[in-house]
């Protein structure tokens, strides 16, 4: 077993407003570089996970489409909270890059989710362009993931590199 004082410390951004806005650029450009979180939640029957296809909206949430009737989706609907990861495949060590995160997943409603949907269709445009996807995903539950924290794991920048940001 290794100590922490083994690892490197992390770069710590704290910021007391807790505005999503205030992630550091290395942060937001590392969420806009993927489209695709694993999604964590418990419920009843104890833990779960998911992938779930996400666009990051203007207030820095991550936006996201399930249906409360999957058990994800239920799991959101009763608690909200989440652990989530983003991260390309196939990466080598020397320069594996992600993000590991916790926050809040809230259902969207009204302008809020008329801004999620522009943020999620400019994302991806194929859900637009086609009527049947289009019409079944606006049926569709849509969230915001609000993040409370982050962590950037960037061993291009060094091996165990992390940049985290907390509200």
């Amino acid at each position: 077993m290794t100590s922490a004082s083994a690892h490197p410390p992390a770069h710590r951004t704290a910021h007391p407003a807790a505005h999503p806005t205030a992630y550091p650029p290395e942060i937001r450009a590392a969420l806009a570089a993927h489209t695709t979180l694993t999604l964590a939640y418990a419920d009843a029957e104890g833990p779960g996970a998911c992938a779930v296809l996400y666009a990051c909206a203007p207030d820095s949430s991550l936006v996201l489409v399930t249906s409360r009737s999957t058990r994800h989706g239920g799991a959101l609907a009763a608690d909200g909270s989440a652990a989530f990861t983003a991260q390309a495949d196939g990466q080598d060590w020397l320069s594996l890059t992600g993000i590991q995160g916790r926050g809040r997943c809230e259902l969207l409603t009204g302008d809020q989710r008329e801004a999620g949907w522009a943020a999620y269709t400019a994302r991806f445009p194929f859900v637009a362009d086609d009527p049947r996807l289009r019409e079944a995903l606006r049926r569709t539950d849509l969230w915001a993931l609000r993040p409370s924290w982050l962590r950037l794991i960037d061993n291009g920048r060094g091996f165990g590199h992390k940049q985290e940001w907390s509200a």
